[in-house]
């Protein structure tokens, strides 16, 4: 006990200076945390790590799941989910197929079944090796949506068809009405435990005296109920998360008070930051057991297996993307697409960014060891492929990426009104509305009352300069830059002057920690804007 304990520590610590180190180097996390595993599990005397897939799966999954639908725009979610729903289904169960018929011609003895259990293991991209790559580059806001909004849906889609496909492996019988209707109903059935668990955390939430921190328990506990939940009665747990997910998240404006949603924010950044860590140097450590247990195949044989088999997935991707550009345009003359000429710039980003993960080695390692008594059938090659899979899209793929982008400079799909211009405009609008409210209803209170007028006049004179502010931003944007220049310093001179203020004692520790939590919102939006 008290050595497991150590190596959760000692990961976790290795996790954080690693990915201080590849910040400073500039090199996307788990890139760097995968080949850092990679590297130190060849150290002498370093111990084996062995992963279970039920870990992954049951401890990993729902929160990661869940996280990214927490987050994922509902609007820009369903804009773009036809394509979201060719590329998380269709593009699956195509590149399954891929997979199936390339691998059961080539690998002496792989079956048709055992080729599509390999295509649903290797087929779904990791959400967090793209969305980390990614952050670093300037892409598209519709391509940022379309490759968040797949990874949400993807991973369900690859389990339903290895679920199948191992069920068809070991009673050597498949039959393709049965898999289709079962892909369905777990599907859909998935979706409506979703829906149903997170309506009841909505009515916790939302009619029961919690308190901030229950609220965000609430938030924690209720991925692990959702994936449970369909999983104890095999429909998919994905997209039971991913559902209730989005749907308590378009509600959070009514279920959370804004103390729950920062700290819920925060909470949910740490723990996302430690798994997702946790997970890939994971990968990188697992390797040298994989290695070793790969019996009746030469490294050489393995090797050409899986980097033919890693070729077709690149390459099946890049064709689906970019059909679907072209399929777009035309279907596009007869029905309602968001986008009726996409181009081809934006298709080859996201078909590049097919980069694997978590979910496929997880996938890899939960088939038996045993089928019918006898050794499952080509287990260890499977095992291998899927490492070299990831290896290779993670690495090759997620550090070309940025050079991919930079060589097509791609075209946004859509005009977005700059950021800046959007909080702006928004401002006003809530000013203008709140004025008003405040004159129509509280006319008397204005006359007698000197606090209510000075909130009025404080709301008219800030109406006044986010105008001004608006009609800079429009008409004289080259000084935006220097402006966020002089704000942060600003800042800067202020957080000074906070601190020496922390030391004297008429002013009370929760009033500075608040202010402080004030400028550290501001700084982060002048640091971090959005593509």
């Amino acid at each position: 006990m008290h050595q497991t304990l150590f190596l959760c520590l000692a990961l976790m610590l290795a996790v954080s200076l690693l990915v201080m180190v590849g910040q400073r180097l500039h090199i996307p996390v788990p890139i760097f945390l995968v080949v850092s595993g990679l590297v130190v599990s060849f150290i002498p005397g370093i111990p084996r790590v062995e992963i279970d897939p039920e870990l992954i799966f049951l401890i990993f999954l729902p929160p990661l799941l869940y996280e990214a639908a927490w987050f994922m725009s509902w609007k820009e979610f369903w804009r773009w989910r036809r394509i979201i729903v060719v590329l998380a289904f269709g593009l699956v169960i195509f590149t399954s197929f891929a997979v199936a018929y390339v691998s059961s011609a080539v690998i002496p003895g792989f079956t048709l079944a055992l080729g599509f259990l390999l295509g649903g293991i290797i087929s779904p991209p990791d959400a967090v090796a793209a969305t980390s790559v990614l952050r670093d580059v300037k892409i598209s806001k519709a391509a940022v949506s379309i490759l968040e909004g797949e990874s949400l849906v993807n991973d369900a889609a690859s389990l339903v068809v290895f679920r199948f496909a191992l069920a068809a492996v070991i009673s050597n019988s498949f039959v393709w009405q049965k898999a289709a209707t079962g892909f369905l109903l777990v599907t859909f059935m998935g979706i409506v435990v979703g829906l149903a668990i997170g309506g009841v955390f909505y009515c916790i939430h939302r009619w029961l005296p919690t308190s901030t921190r229950i609220s965000i328990l609430l938030t924690f506990m209720a991925p692990y109920i959702m994936y449970m939940t369909a999983e104890e009665f095999e429909f998919s747990g994905v997209m039971a998360v991913v559902s209730g997910g989005l749907f308590l998240s378009n509600q959070s404006h009514v279920i959370l008070n804004h103390s729950a949603r920062i700290q819920g924010t925060g909470m949910w950044a740490t723990v996302t930051f430690a798994l997702n860590g946790l997970v890939f140097i994971l990968i990188g450590l697992e390797l040298p057991v994989i290695i070793n247990s790969l019996d009746g195949y030469s490294k050489a044989e393995a090797i050409w297996y899986a980097l033919l088999i890693t070729t077709v997935i690149i390459v099946t991707r890049m064709v689906f993307t970019v059909s679907s550009s072209y399929f777009t345009q035309f279907i596009g003359k007869y029905i309602t697409v968001a986008q009726r000429k996409p181009g081809w710039r934006g298709p080859i980003i996201i078909g590049w960014a097919g980069m694997r993960g978590v979910v496929s080695l997880a996938s890899a390692l939960s088939i038996p060891l045993l089928k019918n008594g006898e050794p499952f059938p080509h287990r260890n090659l499977i095992l291998f492929i899927t490492f070299v899979v990831i290896l290779v899209t993670l690495v090759f793929q997620g550090l070309s990426l940025p050079l991919v982008i930079r060589w097509i400079n791609p075209k946004d799909l859509d005009k977005h009104i700059p950021e800046d211009t959007q909080e702006s405009i928004i401002r006003l609008k809530l000013l203008k509305v709140a004025l008003k409210h405040l004159q129509d209803n509280y006319a008397d209170e204005l006359s007698t009352n000197e606090l209510v007028e000075n909130l009025k006049n404080r709301m008219e004179s800030d109406s006044h300069q986010t105008k001004r502010h608006l009609d800079t931003l429009e008409n004289d944007s080259e000084n935006v830059t220097q402006y966020n220049e002089i704000l942060t310093d600003i800042i800067n001179v202020k957080r000074d002057e906070l601190h020496r203020l922390r030391s004297k004692d008429e002013f009370d520790d929760h009033i500075i920690r608040q202010e402080e939590a004030r400028m550290d919102l501001e700084e982060e939006k002048i640091s971090h804007p959005m593509h």
